[in-house]
Parts: structure tokens; sequence; C-alpha cells
């Protein structure tokens, strides 16, 4: 016979539930943030659990945090009580018997327009865009010197107060952090305006919806959605460029949203001046609000993020001498390093193996041989403009006056020799040129190199530089 221990009855056979309960708040409070668990989490509460069948319901006060949490931490939820309790099978996420009857999360799962009643919970976002990541919040991102200037913009930004600047506009190279700080915008700006309307969504994601209904002659709907939003997020606008229909509609959203004093942000690989087959208009906009850059990580910024990952874990996991050898030695990009980190630890983890340097090294070997030679061409293009003193900006301009093609044929040489890329993509790069002058430039250093001693060595000392 099924034993089913309701809330208010679970008895002393059942106190490890609440004690794992107990012991996953914690947890959660630690790995999400006390804003996010505040809002979302605290107030679910164990409502039943079957010893026999190894299901746990939790309750939440209403059916639409029911539904977003499910969303959004359900799969974090489930391995947190089955590490707890191995004999949990099933973690069920539900309303409170007491919960409104209807809540406006369904809704918004439908086709239709919502419907509000008297007992309806507060409005939910309309997000028809991707989900927020549950793990990307203002507590989780590590504050440094290479990112500080956008954590603050994007702070800011989430706090709903008057704005000086719209849009705010991230930048920086893959893996940096400003998929991060978008997501931690939604999250502080939901928690603070819960009927607010955050829509987050990539740039490719966009233009492919706006395809859609362009062949389903509904181009109005996805007009009316993407305006409605009382935050629009969206990530790598790069990928519009050369999309003239795309970025004619992409224009018209966000003059409407600025009009209307609703707030935008835009992330990209690159700043707006650098931005290749992006209309000029939509740079301007792009460049009157607010720009902020993310750097690639120093080493301190490195070590500070891999302790933060380290707090959830058992004191002494990952010595201290391999956090640091991880800081020192991953260091093209956040994404990498904290996947080093997690490799690591599955390895040591499947292999019942003690963490140390050697083990670390052995871990990693393949991942260290290739970020070796792994340099992007923002930061060849970064490293030749700070030796020559010249605008980064120059790498894509029209002059060529010596003072500034001769360092851009470096550049292009550079390159060439430390990238994967093709030689078209190397030319777009630079402004979009053709291939052919990427070729000529590359001639033309191999050639200086070999006859003009101060150019072989300017060559020789980036090349040390890029290479580490």
């Amino acid at each position: 016979m099924e034993q089913v221990i309701e809330a208010g009855g679970i008895g002393a056979g059942q106190l490890p539930f609440e004690a794992a309960w107990d012991g996953i708040r914690t947890s959660l409070r630690k790995s999400c943030g006390e804003r996010i668990f505040d809002g979302w989490l605290k107030p679910l509460r164990l409502a039943a659990c079957d010893a026999d069948s190894g299901e746990v319901r939790l309750a939440a006060p209403s059916a639409f945090m029911a539904t977003w949490v499910q969303n959004h931490f359900a799969e974090q939820i489930g391995a947190a009580w089955k590490a707890m309790l191995p004999q949990v099978r099933h973690v069920i996420i539900e309303a409170s018997a007491d919960a409104p009857a209807r809540s406006t999360v369904e809704a918004v799962a439908t086709p239709e327009p919502e419907v509000k009643s008297a007992e309806a919970t507060p409005a939910a976002p309309v997000n028809r865009g991707t989900a927020l990541d549950a793990r990307y919040t203002f507590d989780s991102f590590v504050v440094g010197k290479a990112n500080e200037l956008a954590y603050n913009a994007a702070k800011t930004l989430a706090e709903g107060g008057k704005l000086a600047f719209n849009p705010l506009f991230l930048h920086g190279g893959t893996g940096l952090g400003k998929t991060h700080l978008m997501h931690a915008i939604g999250h502080e700006y939901r928690i603070r305006h819960p009927e607010a309307q955050i829509l987050y969504m990539s740039a490719e994601k966009f233009m492919f919806e706006f395809v859609s209904a362009l062949r389903a002659k509904d181009t109005h709907s996805f007009k009316q959605r993407l305006r409605a939003a009382d935050v629009l997020l969206i990530d790598d606008v790069q990928f519009i460029a050369g999309k003239d229909s795309t970025q004619e509609e992409f224009f018209h959203t966000m003059n409407e949203l600025i009009s209307a004093g609703r707030r935008l942000v835009i992330s990209a690989d690159r700043s707006p001046q650098n931005l290749d087959g992006i209309e000029s208009r939509i740079l301007s906009r792009l460049s009157w609000g607010l720009v902020a850059d993310i750097n690639p990580a120093d080493f301190e910024l490195r070590y500070n993020i891999i302790v933060k990952k380290l707090e959830s874990l058992p004191a002494g996991t990952v010595p201290d001498e391999v956090a640091l050898f991880l800081a020192k030695r991953i260091s093209a990009s956040i994404r990498e390093l904290e996947g080093a980190l997690n490799r690591v630890i599955a390895f040591a983890t499947l292999n019942n193996r003690a963490i140390d340097l050697d083990f670390a090294q052995e871990a990693l070997a393949e991942q260290l041989r290739a970020s070796q030679r792994r340099v992007s061409i923002d930061e060849i293009q970064r490293k030749v403009c700070e030796h020559f003193r010249i605008r980064q900006t120059e790498m894509g301009s029209a002059r060529r006056a010596r003072e500034v093609a001769r360092p851009r044929q470096i550049a292009m040489y550079l390159a060439k020799q430390l990238t994967q890329r093709s030689l078209p993509e190397i030319g777009r790069r630079f402004g979009g040129r053709d291939h052919t002058t990427v070729i000529h430039a590359v001639r033309t250093i191999e050639a200086l190199r070999v006859k003009d001693a101060e150019i072989d060595a300017d060559v020789r000392l980036l090349l040390r530089q890029l290479e580490g």
C-alpha cells in the first residue's frame, strides 16, 4: 500500500526528508543567490513524500510560481534531492491546494491573448524567447577590473529607476560574461517588478522569428510582442550583419522601445564602430546609449572566479595550487576556465582520484596544448594597436597613411599565422576588405621581415606577447 506522508504529518520515520530539504534549501541559496532564492525558491514547502515510490512533492503558493520553478529549477532541485537521498526518483513541483485556480502563465503558454481574472496572480512575463538561465545572476557574477563598468551599468539598468542611458550595449569576446549579465538583468528586474514583461533572445532567433512571421504574413503579432516588452535583451547582434530586412525591423523595434522609455540591452562580440555589415543608423542608436566593454579577465579575476565556483564544494576538494594553475594557464575565456575546472572535478570523481597539480595537468593535457596557439583576431588587433599606439578603429578604417596601414598589415599577417580563420574571414574583420588585400599584407610583411630589422623585431615581440 502506498505510503504518502502529507505536509504537517511527517513522522519520525520521515525526518530524513525534512532534513534533506533543509540542506537542499541552504545549497540553493548559495548557488542561486539570495535574491533569486528569496523570490522564487524560499516559498516552496515540502508537501508530501512517498518512501515506497521515491516521489517528493513540493508546493508553491501559486500555479505561476510552480510553473516558473519547474521550468527553471526542476533539474537542479531533482539532482540535489538524489544527491541527498538516492531513493528519491521523482520530484514534483505543483501549486498548493489553496493556490488560485488559474494563473497567467497558463494564458501566456497558449496562442490566445492573456485573459485576466479577479483571482489571477500578477501578470507573468510574456517571454516566448529563450528562458532565462537560473545560474546567471548578479550574485554569481564575479567582478574585476575587466568587467566592472559593464557590471555596474547592468545593475543600474536592472534596478528599474530612472535611466541616464538607453540602450545598454555590452561587447567583448566569446565567453567573457556578456550573456551572464543579460540573464542577470532579466532576473533582477523580474524580482523588483513581478508584472514586467521580459524578453531575451539571440539576434539569430530574432531574425528567424521575423522571417517566419513574414512567411506567415503575421508580422503584426511579432512586432506587438517585442514592442510590449518592458525589458528586451538581444544577444550577439553581429549575426544580423548583412540581413537588410531583419535590420530594418530591428531598427524600428529599437526606436519604438527607446521612445516608449522601455529598457533595451544589446550585446555583440565587438564595439559598434567595429561591427561590419550593420547599417549606420543602427550603429548610431547603439552608440547613443552606454557602450560598456568586457575585456579578457586578468589573472586575479580568473582566480577569484575559481574560488567562487569552489564555494559550493567541500573545503580542500581542489587545492589552492591547482586553482592558481588553472587561473594562470586557462586565459582564453571565462567559459573555458569554468569548463576546465569542471573537467578536473569530473575526472577525479569518475576515477576516484585525489586532485593535485599532476592530476590537473593530466586531465587537461589536450586543452592546454590547444590553448597555446588559440588567439582571437580581436586580441591581435588590440595588441597591435597598443604596440603602435593607434586606435583600434583604425584596423577597419579606410585610411592608407603608413602609420596606420603598416600596423594593419602586421595585424593581418599575425591573424594568418596565429588563427585558423580563412582569408575572407580575416578580411571581413578588417573593415570588410577583400581576401586579396590580406594576401598582399601577408606577403608584404614576410618580405619586410627579411630586410627590415625593426619590423622583424616588432613582429617577434607581438608573437611572444600573443602566444603567452
